[in-house]
């Protein structure tokens, strides 16, 4: 399956829920495709709508998760093997897997608008793990692992206006640590359901999985 290239909007009206795809933009209500039609996209998306089945429900949720995060189906089922395998409880493992890719992290620190952006600035290369350059997205950190904007890319606009006293704010989740206006931020710790806000029913996927 390829990458997904259409109107991002479009994924967040089939699956009815803002997923925040195309960042400031999302909390404009005026410009937010999803406030402006909340029917399904496509010449039948108006039309009534029949109750889906438990595999239905459970399979729209997957797609969500997936959605959200940007990942393919391939690489979503191998997270789910993953988190099957860890201890504790399976789906709080998958959303902590997902969480700790470095295309979210670098979405997280606000280093991006929005993930497909980190996507990309993760490809070129343009931030370091403790201390090396890494230009994989789906790289998992760890407790502990300090991301920094390379050397080499600090002269880009991009993030010149991450820095200094008029540097944007960014809510950043409790399991992350940066200091406003610095281009360097720290895993504190690997996140927790709680500290995760991403809207998915992840027992469902679980469950989807289990059959």
């Amino acid at each position: 399956m390829a990458r997904y290239i259409d109107s991002v909007c479009r994924q967040c009206r089939r699956e009815g829920t803002k997923l925040f795809l195309k960042g400031d933009r999302c909390y404009n209500e005026a410009k937010c495709a999803v406030m402006k039609r909340h029917t399904p996209p496509g010449q039948h998306g108006q039309a009534r709508a029949r109750k889906a089945s438990e595999y239905g429900t459970q399979l729209r949720e997957k797609q969500k998760c997936r959605r959200a995060y940007g990942v393919l189906e391939s690489q979503f089922r191998k997270y789910y093997e993953m988190a099957n395998a860890k201890k504790g409880v399976t789906g709080e493992n998958l959303l902590s897997i997902l969480e700790t890719r470095l295309d979210n992290v670098i979405y997280r620190l606000g280093f991006a608008m929005t993930r497909r952006q980190a996507r990309q600035l993760v490809s070129h290369a343009h931030f370091t793990v403790n201390g090396k350059k890494v230009n994989i997205p789906s790289y998992l950190v760890k407790a502990g692992d300090v991301i920094e904007v390379a050397e080499s890319s600090r002269s880009s606009e991009l993030f010149k206006r991450l820095t200094g006293e008029n540097a944007p704010m960014t809510l950043l989740p409790a399991w992350l640590e940066r200091t406003k206006g610095t281009l360097q931020g720290t895993v504190a710790h690997l996140p927790t359901r709680e500290e995760i806000d991403t809207p998915v029913e992840e027992h469902l996927i679980v469950e989807l999985y289990s059959k």
